[in-house]
């Protein structure tokens, strides 16, 4: 069936196909911790896949996580940045402690027992 499609739209198919298969393990508002670099952090943003650009990845995903699986947007704890993580270098984190960024507030309403909760509507 793809064959009869142009094959200028096969990646958005495959993308499709892979987004509906893939599930994502933490959620927005889950607190996390990265495995390589230690730091703890709040999830913004999920992508099913890698939506970034070929060009970034060679560049800063250094240990070549899969682009296939999902991709995460992370506020960083007592700092001004966020990160874009690939899901195998995540990790649940342990402790029940808010994370201090000074966008927390835009995207979300409240703390509650280790997560944030009623993310706001940004569009």
């Amino acid at each position: 069936m793809i064959a009869a499609i142009p094959a200028r739209f096969h990646y958005r198919i495959v993308n499709i196909i892979i987004m509906s298969t893939s599930k994502a393990r933490f959620d927005v508002g889950q607190i996390v911790q990265h495995r390589l670099f230690n730091y703890r952090g709040v999830i913004v943003d999920v992508d099913p896949v890698f939506q970034n650009s070929d060009e970034w990845y060679e560049q800063v995903a250094l240990s070549k996580p899969p682009k296939n699986r999902p991709w995460y947007r992370v506020l960083v704890h007592n700092a001004v940045h966020e990160t874009y993580v690939a899901e195998k270098n995540l990790a649940t984190d342990a402790s029940e402690d808010p994370i201090n960024h000074p966008l927390v507030d835009v995207y979300f309403q409240h703390f509650e027992a280790g997560r944030y909760r009623g993310d706001r509507q940004l569009n």
